[in-house]
């Protein structure tokens, strides 16, 4: 097997051929098991823990090893450029950015999608000031970390209403601290991400808070984030790699089609790794398209908001050379 650039990067958008029907068919495993050692999020899980889970990479030469947390998305791809991890999980404009830098990294599927269902949410006490994002300036915003989802999204809801992308000051909370941080008045606004939905349901159920806005509001519907590989690591492991996306996909799908199931999953999988499993019963999905596709929407929505805002030399990437196509994988 040889992976080249063009033929992992040409093409038409991810995911043609990842419908679930269609997954066990195209799997082929390689003859000694690939490790996929990668970073958990507290809260939460990604398709690929729940594929696992599931027993969709029995067979198919693909180990998955917690390697330990992350406290976002950048963390993540630190460790994967420094080889800690073989997979990452990141938001996009902070894949877009690294890539930019010169990692060579691939975006292999959405790790999560933003809907009306799953999305990210800003919370303020019931008694705030704040109504709207034109009273966010000089007010403190609780974010899991800098640089990645929740940060361009206050940047960009602060640019839709005309006022400076760093009007407000964001600082770093820990899923896990962000209710009692928000409760306890230090911070004027608690971000959740569509990844922290059990915490989220935990803040609201107990009362006392409202949402300001949210991330569809802002940005659309569009892949929220990636999943993450080194393009040497694809190289060395195709079969793997493209094993390991479609069953992703195929889990995800799973999930949607199984919310009951997918969150008593979720459950087993918080409470093995001691963390509160009650917590899934407000977990809210995935949010993902059919078989994990991506668009290009999904990367070019990031670049062009990077190159208004002199982050990104404009024309210097588009979605196909950071989208991964396992279809198009050749044998010499």
């Amino acid at each position: 097997m040889k992976l080249t650039r063009r033929t992992l990067l040409a093409g038409a958008p991810f995911g043609a051929g990842l419908l679930a029907a269609g997954l066990p068919g195209f799997a082929f495993a390689e003859a000694a098991p690939v490790k996929f050692r990668y970073l958990g999020s507290r809260g939460g899980i990604s398709p690929h823990e729940l594929a696992d889970e599931l027993g969709y990479f029995k067979g198919l030469g693909i180990e998955l090893e917690n390697v330990g947390y992350t406290g976002g998305g950048p963390e993540s791809l630190f460790a994967l450029a420094s080889g800690s991890v073989d997979l990452g999980s990141a938001a996009t404009p902070a894949v877009i950015n690294s890539i930019a830098g010169g990692n060579d990294f691939v975006a292999a599927y959405p790790s999560n999608g933003i809907n009306q269902q799953v999305k990210s949410v800003f919370y303020v006490l019931e008694d705030s000031p704040i109504k709207s994002i034109a009273d966010l300036p000089g007010k403190t915003i609780a974010v899991n970390t800098l640089g990645a989802h929740l940060d361009f999204t206050v940047r960009e809801a602060l640019h839709s209403v005309g006022l400076s992308p760093d009007a407000a000051k964001l600082v770093v909370v820990p899923g896990p601290q962000l209710e009692q941080t928000l409760r306890s008045r230090q911070v004027d606004v608690a971000a959740l991400g569509y990844w922290q939905a059990t915490f989220a349901g935990a803040l609201v159920t107990n009362g006392g808070v409202r949402g300001v806005f949210n991330d569809i509001g802002v940005l659309g519907e569009l892949a929220g984030g990636f999943v993450i590989l080194r393009r040497d690591f694809i190289a060395a492991h195709p079969e793997a790699a493209r094993n390991f996306v479609q069953q992703s996909a195929r889990a995800a799908d799973w999930s949607r089609q199984n919310p009951g199931e997918a969150r008593k999953a979720l459950a087993t999988i918080l409470d093995r790794r001691g963390e509160n499993g009650d917590l899934a019963r407000y977990w809210t999905g995935f949010g993902l398209r059919e078989g994990a596709q991506a668009t290009d929407r999904d990367i070019d929505f990031w670049i062009s908001v990077l190159e208004r805002d002199g982050r990104l030399a404009k024309g210097k990437l588009k979605a196909a050379d950071i989208l991964y196509r396992p279809g198009e994988i050749k044998t010499n």
